[in-house]
């Protein structure tokens, strides 16, 4: 639907707050009624976003999870799937990222949405990084859950890095400094 990837791309270039229906009105091209019509309150047309956007998001880690049998294979191509979104612009951001430096002010339901988008996440991660360790194609420094936490939060602040500096090459760098911690020697 294209009201939904309007305010997608709108809320990946400013947040919740950085867009209305009437921005989404002028760029979809029709009125806010209309919008309206099918999402009556902003918070409405955020949280059926995010719905999407999260099942999106787990049915390409089971896509990942089905083609490809090693851990750290999952895990370079998880990381340069973003690589490649951040450097040809197609999704510069994850929203769920851009969004969760806004939680305390969102709607209750918003930020519902927004940690369980991280949970999810979390806990593919957490998966891969036990299956990697015992594998050991990964090496953990801590538990796979922290792990899993500390690599989430490397991708996502590296999204933040590279798009502060403007420069995309920055997040495969700084991700490829945390693959390779997770593969040297102890």
């Amino acid at each position: 639907m294209r009201i939904l990837e309007c305010a997608r791309s709108l809320i990946a270039a400013g947040g919740y707050n950085g867009f209305s229906y009437a921005d989404i009105s002028a760029e979809v091209g029709i009125t806010k009624a209309s919008i309206h019509h099918h999402f009556p309150k902003k918070s409405d047309l955020v949280r059926v976003l995010l719905q999407r956007y999260r099942a999106e998001a787990m049915e390409g880690l089971a896509g990942l999870s089905a083609k490809i049998a090693n851990p750290l294979g999952r895990l370079q191509a998880y990381a340069g799937w973003w690589s490649t979104c951040i450097g040809d612009g197609s999704q510069p951001i994850c929203i769920c990222a851009m969004l969760s430096a806004e939680v305390p002010a969102l709607p209750a339901e918003i930020a519902t949405e927004v940690r369980l988008h991280f949970v999810h996440l979390a806990k593919w991660l957490e998966g891969l990084m036990a299956d990697g360790q015992a594998g050991k194609s990964i090496r953990l420094q801590n538990t796979p859950a922290a792990e899993a936490h500390a690599f989430m939060a490397t991708v996502h602040g590296g999204m933040l890095s590279a798009r502060a500096c403007g420069d995309p090459t920055l997040f495969a760098n700084i991700v490829g400094a945390a693959l390779a911690r997770l593969t040297s020697p102890k």
